[in-house]
Protein backbone atom coordinates (compact mmCIF):
# COMPACT_ATOMS: atom_id res chain seq x y z
CA UNK A 1 0.00 0.00 0.00
CA UNK A 2 1.30 3.41 -0.93
CA UNK A 3 1.89 5.85 1.91
CA UNK A 4 0.30 9.27 1.74
CA UNK A 5 2.80 12.05 1.17
CA UNK A 6 3.02 15.51 -0.29
CA UNK A 7 2.41 15.63 -4.01
CA UNK A 8 5.17 16.43 -6.44
CA UNK A 9 5.59 19.76 -8.13
CA UNK A 10 2.43 21.01 -9.80
CA UNK A 11 -0.76 18.99 -9.45
CA UNK A 12 0.72 15.50 -9.78
CA UNK A 13 1.07 12.94 -6.98
CA UNK A 14 4.15 10.85 -6.14
CA UNK A 15 3.70 8.57 -9.17
CA UNK A 16 3.25 11.49 -11.55
CA UNK A 17 -0.54 11.26 -12.02
CA UNK A 18 -2.96 14.16 -11.83
CA UNK A 19 -6.25 13.92 -9.97
CA UNK A 20 -8.22 13.90 -13.23
CA UNK A 21 -6.72 10.49 -14.00
CA UNK A 22 -8.56 9.05 -10.96
CA UNK A 23 -11.98 10.28 -12.00
CA UNK A 24 -14.73 8.36 -13.77
CA UNK A 25 -17.71 9.04 -15.98
CA UNK A 26 -20.03 12.00 -15.51
CA UNK A 27 -22.56 11.19 -12.77
CA UNK A 28 -26.19 10.51 -13.66
CA UNK A 29 -27.34 10.50 -10.02
CA UNK A 30 -29.69 13.17 -8.68
CA UNK A 31 -28.20 16.60 -8.04
CA UNK A 32 -27.20 16.73 -4.37
CA UNK A 33 -27.05 12.94 -3.92
CA UNK A 34 -24.62 12.01 -1.16
CA UNK A 35 -23.26 9.17 -3.30
CA UNK A 36 -21.50 11.78 -5.43
CA UNK A 37 -19.69 13.03 -2.34
CA UNK A 38 -18.56 9.47 -1.58
CA UNK A 39 -17.14 8.93 -5.06
CA UNK A 40 -15.42 12.31 -4.88
CA UNK A 41 -13.64 11.31 -1.66
CA UNK A 42 -12.63 7.93 -3.14
CA UNK A 43 -10.95 9.82 -5.99
CA UNK A 44 -9.21 12.15 -3.53
CA UNK A 45 -8.03 9.34 -1.24
CA UNK A 46 -6.58 7.19 -4.03
CA UNK A 47 -4.90 10.22 -5.62
CA UNK A 48 -3.34 11.37 -2.35
CA UNK A 49 -2.16 7.87 -1.51
CA UNK A 50 -0.58 7.65 -4.98
CA UNK A 51 -2.17 4.27 -5.72
CA UNK A 52 -1.85 3.36 -9.42
CA UNK A 53 -5.42 3.14 -10.81
CA UNK A 54 -4.48 -0.08 -12.62
CA UNK A 55 -3.74 -1.64 -9.20
CA UNK A 56 -7.37 -1.24 -8.14
CA UNK A 57 -10.36 -3.45 -8.90
CA UNK A 58 -13.78 -1.97 -8.16
CA UNK A 59 -16.78 -4.26 -7.79
CA UNK A 60 -20.46 -3.50 -7.27
CA UNK A 61 -23.95 -4.98 -7.26
CA UNK A 62 -27.23 -3.26 -8.15
CA UNK A 63 -28.67 0.09 -7.06
CA UNK A 64 -27.86 3.80 -7.17
CA UNK A 65 -24.83 3.09 -5.00
CA UNK A 66 -23.57 0.37 -7.33
CA UNK A 67 -24.04 2.68 -10.33
CA UNK A 68 -21.67 5.06 -8.55
CA UNK A 69 -18.75 2.71 -9.24
CA UNK A 70 -18.73 4.12 -12.77
CA UNK A 71 -18.07 7.61 -11.45
CA UNK A 72 -14.56 7.04 -10.13
CA UNK A 73 -11.32 5.39 -11.30
CA UNK A 74 -12.08 4.87 -15.00
CA UNK A 75 -8.60 3.39 -15.51
CA UNK A 76 -9.16 0.65 -12.92
CA UNK A 77 -10.46 -2.88 -13.37
CA UNK A 78 -14.17 -3.23 -12.68
CA UNK A 79 -17.07 -5.69 -12.48
CA UNK A 80 -20.74 -4.82 -11.94
CA UNK A 81 -22.43 -7.96 -10.65
CA UNK A 82 -25.90 -9.13 -9.65
CA UNK A 83 -27.95 -7.69 -6.81
CA UNK A 84 -26.38 -8.70 -3.50
CA UNK A 85 -23.68 -10.84 -5.13
CA UNK A 86 -20.80 -8.38 -5.11
CA UNK A 87 -18.97 -10.17 -2.23
CA UNK A 88 -18.60 -13.34 -4.34
CA UNK A 89 -17.10 -11.37 -7.23
CA UNK A 90 -14.77 -9.53 -4.88
CA UNK A 91 -13.62 -12.75 -3.22
CA UNK A 92 -12.78 -14.33 -6.56
CA UNK A 93 -10.95 -11.24 -7.79
CA UNK A 94 -8.84 -10.95 -4.64
CA UNK A 95 -7.97 -14.65 -4.51
CA UNK A 96 -6.92 -14.69 -8.16
CA UNK A 97 -4.83 -11.54 -7.84
CA UNK A 98 -4.00 -10.39 -4.27
CA UNK A 99 -1.79 -7.64 -5.71
CA UNK A 100 -4.92 -5.62 -6.52
CA UNK A 101 -6.60 -3.26 -4.05
CA UNK A 102 -10.32 -4.13 -4.06
CA UNK A 103 -12.98 -1.47 -3.50
CA UNK A 104 -16.56 -2.70 -3.20
CA UNK A 105 -19.34 -0.16 -3.80
CA UNK A 106 -22.64 -1.30 -2.32
CA UNK A 107 -25.85 0.08 -0.83
CA UNK A 108 -28.13 -0.62 2.10
CA UNK A 109 -30.48 -2.78 0.00
CA UNK A 110 -27.65 -4.49 -1.86
CA UNK A 111 -25.96 -5.33 1.47
CA UNK A 112 -28.61 -5.53 4.20
CA UNK A 113 -31.45 -7.08 2.21
CA UNK A 114 -30.67 -9.49 -0.63
CA UNK A 115 -26.91 -9.46 0.02
CA UNK A 116 -26.83 -9.87 3.82
CA UNK A 117 -25.80 -13.53 3.71
CA UNK A 118 -22.94 -12.86 1.31
CA UNK A 119 -21.87 -9.82 3.34
CA UNK A 120 -21.64 -11.87 6.56
CA UNK A 121 -19.50 -14.55 4.93
CA UNK A 122 -17.20 -11.94 3.37
CA UNK A 123 -16.44 -10.30 6.74
CA UNK A 124 -15.95 -13.59 8.59
CA UNK A 125 -13.40 -14.64 5.94
CA UNK A 126 -11.61 -11.28 6.28
CA UNK A 127 -11.32 -10.84 2.51
CA UNK A 128 -8.82 -7.99 2.01
CA UNK A 129 -10.92 -5.19 0.53
CA UNK A 130 -12.65 -1.89 1.28
CA UNK A 131 -16.41 -2.49 1.51
CA UNK A 132 -18.35 0.80 1.21
CA UNK A 133 -22.09 0.94 1.92
CA UNK A 134 -23.81 4.09 0.65
CA UNK A 135 -26.67 3.97 3.15
CA UNK A 136 -29.86 6.00 2.54
CA UNK A 137 -32.55 3.66 3.87
CA UNK A 138 -34.46 3.40 0.58
CA UNK A 139 -34.31 1.72 -2.82
CA UNK A 140 -33.68 4.86 -4.84
CA UNK A 141 -33.23 3.09 -8.17
CA UNK A 142 -36.67 1.42 -7.95
CA UNK A 143 -38.59 4.47 -6.72
CA UNK A 144 -38.08 4.62 -2.99
CA UNK A 145 -39.19 1.45 -1.20
CA UNK A 146 -37.94 0.91 2.36
CA UNK A 147 -34.66 -0.95 2.71
CA UNK A 148 -33.66 -3.02 5.74
CA UNK A 149 -31.79 -0.03 7.22
CA UNK A 150 -34.82 2.29 7.17
CA UNK A 151 -35.59 3.75 10.58
CA UNK A 152 -38.60 2.35 12.40
CA UNK A 153 -41.45 4.86 12.12
CA UNK A 154 -40.07 6.48 8.96
CA UNK A 155 -42.88 7.62 6.64
CA UNK A 156 -42.53 7.72 2.87
CA UNK A 157 -45.35 8.91 0.64
CA UNK A 158 -45.43 5.77 -1.51
CA UNK A 159 -44.68 3.23 1.21
CA UNK A 160 -46.51 4.48 4.30
CA UNK A 161 -44.85 3.95 7.68
CA UNK A 162 -42.02 1.50 8.26
CA UNK A 163 -42.97 -0.72 11.21
CA UNK A 164 -39.84 -2.90 11.22
CA UNK A 165 -36.66 -2.25 13.24
CA UNK A 166 -33.60 -1.42 11.12
CA UNK A 167 -30.53 -3.54 10.43
CA UNK A 168 -27.39 -1.81 11.72
CA UNK A 169 -24.65 -2.57 9.19
CA UNK A 170 -21.81 -1.68 11.55
CA UNK A 171 -23.20 -3.90 14.29
CA UNK A 172 -23.69 -6.76 11.80
CA UNK A 173 -20.08 -6.32 10.67
CA UNK A 174 -18.83 -6.40 14.27
CA UNK A 175 -20.83 -9.51 15.15
CA UNK A 176 -19.69 -11.14 11.91
CA UNK A 177 -16.03 -10.68 12.81
CA UNK A 178 -14.99 -7.75 10.60
CA UNK A 179 -11.51 -6.44 11.41
CA UNK A 180 -12.22 -2.79 10.48
CA UNK A 181 -15.58 -1.10 11.08
CA UNK A 182 -16.30 2.60 10.61
CA UNK A 183 -19.21 4.91 9.86
CA UNK A 184 -19.28 8.35 8.32
CA UNK A 185 -21.63 10.88 6.75
CA UNK A 186 -21.50 11.92 3.11
CA UNK A 187 -21.67 15.55 4.20
CA UNK A 188 -18.51 15.31 6.33
CA UNK A 189 -15.80 15.09 3.63
CA UNK A 190 -12.88 15.55 6.01
CA UNK A 191 -13.83 12.56 8.18
CA UNK A 192 -14.88 10.45 5.20
CA UNK A 193 -11.58 11.06 3.39
CA UNK A 194 -9.58 10.12 6.48
CA UNK A 195 -11.55 6.91 7.05
CA UNK A 196 -11.21 5.93 3.39
CA UNK A 197 -7.42 6.28 3.59
CA UNK A 198 -7.35 4.19 6.76
CA UNK A 199 -9.56 1.56 5.12
CA UNK A 200 -7.32 1.40 2.04
CA UNK A 201 -4.31 0.83 4.29
CA UNK A 202 -6.00 -1.94 6.32
CA UNK A 203 -4.96 -5.57 5.82
CA UNK A 204 -8.32 -7.32 5.79
CA UNK A 205 -12.01 -6.45 5.34
CA UNK A 206 -12.63 -2.75 6.00
CA UNK A 207 -16.36 -2.01 6.28
CA UNK A 208 -17.29 1.66 5.88
CA UNK A 209 -20.98 2.49 6.36
CA UNK A 210 -21.66 5.97 4.95
CA UNK A 211 -24.96 7.70 5.77
CA UNK A 212 -25.98 9.20 2.42
CA UNK A 213 -29.55 10.64 2.50
CA UNK A 214 -31.69 10.29 -0.61
CA UNK A 215 -32.69 13.77 -1.77
CA UNK A 216 -35.40 12.38 -4.04
CA UNK A 217 -37.46 9.77 -2.18
CA UNK A 218 -36.63 10.10 1.50
CA UNK A 219 -38.61 13.31 2.07
CA UNK A 220 -41.91 14.36 3.67
CA UNK A 221 -45.20 15.38 2.07
CA UNK A 222 -45.50 18.54 4.22
CA UNK A 223 -42.40 20.08 2.65
CA UNK A 224 -42.93 22.57 -0.20
CA UNK A 225 -40.06 20.80 -1.94
CA UNK A 226 -41.74 17.38 -1.79
CA UNK A 227 -43.51 15.78 -4.76
CA UNK A 228 -46.88 15.65 -2.97
CA UNK A 229 -46.88 19.42 -2.33
CA UNK A 230 -45.78 20.15 -5.89
CA UNK A 231 -48.49 17.91 -7.39
CA UNK A 232 -51.15 19.68 -5.29
CA UNK A 233 -50.13 23.11 -6.60
CA UNK A 234 -49.13 22.43 -10.18
CA UNK A 235 -50.79 23.26 -13.49
CA UNK A 236 -49.43 20.38 -15.58
CA UNK A 237 -48.89 20.71 -19.31
CA UNK A 238 -47.56 17.17 -19.66
CA UNK A 239 -47.55 14.04 -17.48
CA UNK A 240 -43.92 14.33 -16.36
CA UNK A 241 -42.05 14.44 -13.06
CA UNK A 242 -39.29 16.89 -12.20
CA UNK A 243 -36.76 16.06 -9.48
CA UNK A 244 -35.82 19.32 -7.71
CA UNK A 245 -32.14 20.08 -7.17
CA UNK A 246 -30.73 20.12 -3.66
CA UNK A 247 -27.30 21.38 -2.63
CA UNK A 248 -24.77 18.91 -1.26
CA UNK A 249 -24.33 19.33 2.48
CA UNK A 250 -21.10 19.70 4.45
CA UNK A 251 -20.87 19.74 8.25
CA UNK A 252 -18.18 19.97 10.90
CA UNK A 253 -18.38 18.64 14.45
CA UNK A 254 -15.90 17.66 17.14
CA UNK A 255 -15.07 14.18 18.57
CA UNK A 256 -17.74 13.19 21.10
CA UNK A 257 -20.15 15.87 19.86
CA UNK A 258 -23.79 15.01 19.11
CA UNK A 259 -24.83 16.84 15.92
CA UNK A 260 -28.38 17.45 14.68
CA UNK A 261 -28.46 17.57 10.86
CA UNK A 262 -31.61 18.94 9.22
CA UNK A 263 -32.52 18.57 5.55
CA UNK A 264 -34.63 20.77 3.31
CA UNK A 265 -37.50 18.26 3.33
CA UNK A 266 -37.82 18.54 7.12
CA UNK A 267 -36.16 15.22 7.95
CA UNK A 268 -33.51 15.05 10.66
CA UNK A 269 -30.61 12.72 11.45
CA UNK A 270 -28.52 12.76 14.64
CA UNK A 271 -24.78 12.04 14.31
CA UNK A 272 -22.30 11.51 17.11
CA UNK A 273 -18.59 11.43 16.34
CA UNK A 274 -16.57 8.81 18.24
CA UNK A 275 -15.00 10.30 21.36
CA UNK A 276 -11.24 10.81 21.46
CA UNK A 277 -10.86 8.30 24.33
CA UNK A 278 -12.66 5.46 22.50
CA UNK A 279 -10.36 2.46 22.02
CA UNK A 280 -11.02 1.08 18.49
CA UNK A 281 -9.08 -2.06 19.41
CA UNK A 282 -11.65 -3.07 22.06
CA UNK A 283 -14.35 -5.13 20.32
CA UNK A 284 -16.61 -5.24 23.39
CA UNK A 285 -16.40 -1.46 23.72
CA UNK A 286 -17.28 -1.14 20.02
CA UNK A 287 -20.40 -3.32 20.42
CA UNK A 288 -21.38 -1.35 23.54
CA UNK A 289 -20.93 1.89 21.60
CA UNK A 290 -23.24 0.68 18.83
CA UNK A 291 -25.90 -0.48 21.30
CA UNK A 292 -25.81 2.87 23.12
CA UNK A 293 -26.20 4.69 19.81
CA UNK A 294 -29.17 2.50 18.90
CA UNK A 295 -31.00 3.07 22.18
CA UNK A 296 -30.27 6.82 22.16
CA UNK A 297 -31.39 7.18 18.56
CA UNK A 298 -28.31 8.51 16.78
CA UNK A 299 -25.62 7.35 14.36
CA UNK A 300 -22.11 7.10 15.75
CA UNK A 301 -19.45 8.05 13.20
CA UNK A 302 -15.71 7.47 13.07
CA UNK A 303 -13.45 4.44 13.43
CA UNK A 304 -15.48 2.02 15.54
CA UNK A 305 -13.27 -1.07 15.53
CA UNK A 306 -10.03 -2.29 13.97
CA UNK A 307 -7.89 -5.41 14.41
CA UNK A 308 -4.67 -6.28 12.60
CA UNK A 309 -4.25 -9.74 14.16
CA UNK A 310 -6.64 -11.87 12.10
CA UNK A 311 -5.15 -13.44 8.94
CA UNK A 312 -6.80 -12.58 5.64
CA UNK A 313 -8.71 -15.05 3.48
CA UNK A 314 -5.82 -15.01 1.00
CA UNK A 315 -3.40 -16.10 3.74
CA UNK A 316 -5.77 -18.74 5.11
CA UNK A 317 -6.25 -20.17 1.60
CA UNK A 318 -2.46 -20.58 1.22
CA UNK A 319 -2.43 -19.04 -2.24
CA UNK A 320 0.76 -19.08 -4.28
CA UNK A 321 3.08 -16.09 -4.09
CA UNK A 322 2.44 -15.51 -7.78
CA UNK A 323 -1.20 -14.41 -8.33
CA UNK A 324 -3.32 -17.03 -10.08
CA UNK A 325 -4.05 -14.50 -12.81
CA UNK A 326 -0.34 -14.52 -13.72
CA UNK A 327 0.46 -18.23 -13.48
CA UNK A 328 1.44 -19.88 -16.80
CA UNK A 329 -0.59 -22.76 -18.27
CA UNK A 330 1.94 -25.40 -17.26
CA UNK A 331 1.34 -24.52 -13.60
CA UNK A 332 -2.42 -24.23 -13.86
CA UNK A 333 -3.22 -27.31 -15.95
CA UNK A 334 -2.14 -30.94 -15.37
CA UNK A 335 0.04 -32.52 -18.03
CA UNK A 336 -1.72 -34.90 -20.50
CA UNK A 337 0.22 -37.78 -18.95
CA UNK A 338 -1.12 -36.93 -15.50
CA UNK A 339 -4.69 -36.70 -16.77
CA UNK A 340 -4.35 -40.07 -18.49
CA UNK A 341 -3.18 -41.67 -15.23
CA UNK A 342 -6.15 -40.21 -13.36
CA UNK A 343 -8.61 -41.36 -16.03
CA UNK A 344 -7.18 -44.92 -15.96
CA UNK A 345 -7.81 -45.13 -12.22
CA UNK A 346 -11.52 -44.52 -12.76
CA UNK A 347 -11.89 -46.48 -16.02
Amino acid sequence: MAVEAETKQGNANLIGLEKTEYRGLETTLCQGCGHNSITSQIVTACFQLSIPPEKIVKVSGIGCSSKAAAYFLSRSHGFNGLHGRMPSIATGAVLSNPDLHAIGMSGDGDTANIGLGQFKHLVRRNVPMVYIVANNGVYGLTKGQFSATADQGLELKREGQNELPPVDICLEALVGGATFVARSFAGDPRQLSTLLKAALAHRGTAVLDVISPCVTFNNKDESPKSYAWGKAHEAPLHDITFIPYSPEMEIEYAPGELKRVSFEDGSVVWLKKVAADHDPGDRLAAIRLMEEARTEGHFVTGLIYVSADQPTFVEISRMSETPLARLPDDRLRPLPKTLDEINRKYA
